[in-house]
């Protein structure tokens, strides 16, 4: 993390902050309007180094232990604190419709179709799919 953005962090102390211009460093262009921080960027100084680490330690939380010297319910804990600031979407997963493939050896399995009808079944449902 660079230290601009770590001073950046500090100076807001946690409050919401509105961007109203950026520029590309490449090529010069700027944009100005008014832009929110990502969630991640609006998180303490602390908790990007704490998450960063969580990721570079592929979630370990024994490894997260021995990194900051503290406990199971600690780390535990402060992950909970940090997925509390964001908001998640609930994704309802619809089942999708059975393939004929799936039928078909359903079929096959309970003995109301032999190997040949149910290769024929699989065989139409990939020309109609």
């Amino acid at each position: 993390m660079s230290h601009e953005w770590q001073q950046l962090t500090q100076l807001t102390a946690g409050q919401e902050i509105v961007i109203e211009r950026v520029r590309i460093k490449e090529t010069g262009i700027a944009i100005e309007g008014q832009f929110t921080l990502p969630p991640l960027a609006a998180l303490s100084a602390e908790d990007q180094v704490f998450l960063a680490a969580f990721v570079r330690s592929h979630g370990s939380i024994k490894q997260m232990e021995k990194l900051f010297g503290i406990s199971y319910p600690t780390v535990k804990n402060r992950l909970n604190r940090i997925g509390a600031q964001f908001e998640f979407v609930d994704v309802t997963v619809e089942a999708e419709p059975e393939s004929a493939h799936t039928d078909a050896l359903d079929r096959l399995e309970r003995g109301e179709i032999n190997v040949d009808e149910a290769l024929n079944l699989m065989n139409k449902g990939d020309r109609h799919e």
